[in-house]
């Protein structure tokens, strides 16, 4: 059986929609599970209802009525009849979000978080199952939450694979006659039974994990562009259809932050030699890339950009050197903070590191470290990593740019730069 992974941009809208229907109706024969991700730019929409929230401004309420009336605009363009027992599913989702805005926040930032970004998903979810059924493609709606059990780490939950196999491999199958499944990516439960999420942009982690799960013979993500591309087309001109790439490839452009596979989502295939597709919702027809355990002999330059970094310089405030004991400690913060770190240097006095600029897990991390550090803080920055570099490719990349770090290892060159909006 397959599985399909369907993210925000292919629900945005009415059209949107119903292309994606279209799209599942010519595989409506098959044993199929369908993994979607919140509608459009919802989620970025509920994380500023979170912050609003947990700082108090007052404008939790009316965020959320604003995302309440772009998914009410989506039933009215669906559903004909305004009765539709959907639009009280609709409905009851809200409020639960809303019980939770009335009280004062008593909670961690991180648990509030996907308490209240996971509405996303179960409102996406809950109409296009509602649309799909409409349509005649019977599908059954399930709850992830029922199948992933993830410890209670909130924003960036561990799956437990031994219970969440059992669960899935019990559950999913008996569904899957006759009908479409259809679940939420994102989200699983801890074993409280409170809602958690697999790290930002992780529907794509949800479909391996049940392609994983179920041995499907092959997962596809359906994606706005024609497949895996060497670079951003957002950024870069003249970009190159990757065709072919092997597990080991991708697994290494996620690794550098490539955004068009979440970078938890290939080892779970690898595994078990699930094949990958990567194809256009846009021209379904299209063949897209394929990831898989076949090699690849030659590659073109690899382009990945990493938006929103940081860099935060180091230095004892007693002069000794940043040696391995220093370094130990170091890094034990970030983990502590829970701060991605991108790229290091060294010298004998000092350290810097390129890492996510994510203020509010940094206030922590800069007061502890100015006990004994003393630290600069520099923001608005671009990681770039060019794999299977030229001269070419490199020469483009310094060109008029201001470099504050530089690394080369193997086949792959990273450059630490003032932020940039095009490249040629």
């Amino acid at each position: 059986m397959p599985v399909f992974k369907f993210g925000g941009a292919s629900i945005k809208d009415v059209p949107a929609i119903k292309n994606v229907v279209q799209i599942l109706r010519q595989y409506q024969q098959e044993n199929l599970l369908v993994v979607v991700s919140a509608s459009g730019k919802t989620t970025n929409a509920l994380e500023k209802v979170v912050l609003a929230y947990v700082q108090q401004t007052g404008q939790a309420e009316v965020l959320l009525q604003a995302v309440r009336q772009q998914h009410l605009e989506l039933l009215q363009g669906l559903f004909n009849n305004p009765q539709h027992p959907i639009y009280d599913e609709v409905n009851d989702l809200f409020v639960d979000v809303e019980w939770i805005l009335e009280e004062e926040p008593q909670d961690g930032y991180d648990y509030l978080y996907d308490q209240i970004v996971s509405l996303g998903e179960l409102l996406s979810t809950s109409i296009l199952a509602a649309y799909l059924n409409e349509e005649g493609l019977k599908t059954h709606w399930l709850d992830v939450r029922d199948c992933i059990l993830t410890d209670n780490n909130y924003r960036d939950a561990q799956v437990d694979w031994s219970e969440t196999q059992n669960r899935i491999q019990k559950i999913v199958p008996p569904l899957l006659q006759n009908q479409l499944v259809l679940t939420q990516g994102f989200l699983g439960s801890s074993s409280e039974n409170f809602t958690t999420t697999l790290g930002r942009e992780g529907s794509d982690y949800t479909a391996a994990i049940f392609a994983s799960c179920l041995n499907s013979q092959e997962l596809t993500i359906w994606k706005d562009v024609p497949g895996l591309l060497n670079a951003d087309p957002r950024i870069f001109n003249n970009t190159i259809q990757l065709d072919n790439i092997s597990y080991a490839e991708a697994i290494e452009m996620t690794y550098y932050g490539a955004q068009v596979i979440h970078p938890k989502t290939l080892r779970p295939l690898q595994n078990k030699n699930i094949p990958l597709w990567v194809k256009s919702f846009v021209q379904p027809q299209e063949r897209g890339s394929l990831v898989s355990a076949e090699e690849v002999e030659q590659y073109p330059p690899i382009f990945v950009v990493k938006k929103n970094q940081a860099l935060l310089k180091i230095k004892a405030k007693d002069f000794h050197f940043v040696d391995e004991a220093r370094f130990s400690a170091l890094f034990a913060s970030f983990a502590k903070h829970r701060i991605k770190v991108n790229m290091t240097q060294n010298t004998a006095l000092a350290f810097s590191v390129c890492i996510n600029y994510e203020p509010q897990k940094l206030g922590g991390l800069l007061e502890e470290l100015a006990q004994a550090y003393m630290t600069e803080l520099r923001s608005d920055l671009q990681l770039i990593s060019l794999r299977h570099q030229t001269d070419e490719a490199l020469n483009m990349l310094r060109e008029n740019k201001e470099i504050l770090l530089e690394e080369h290892i193997g086949c792959t060159s990273q450059l630490l730069i003032a932020a940039e909006t095009n490249w040629s």
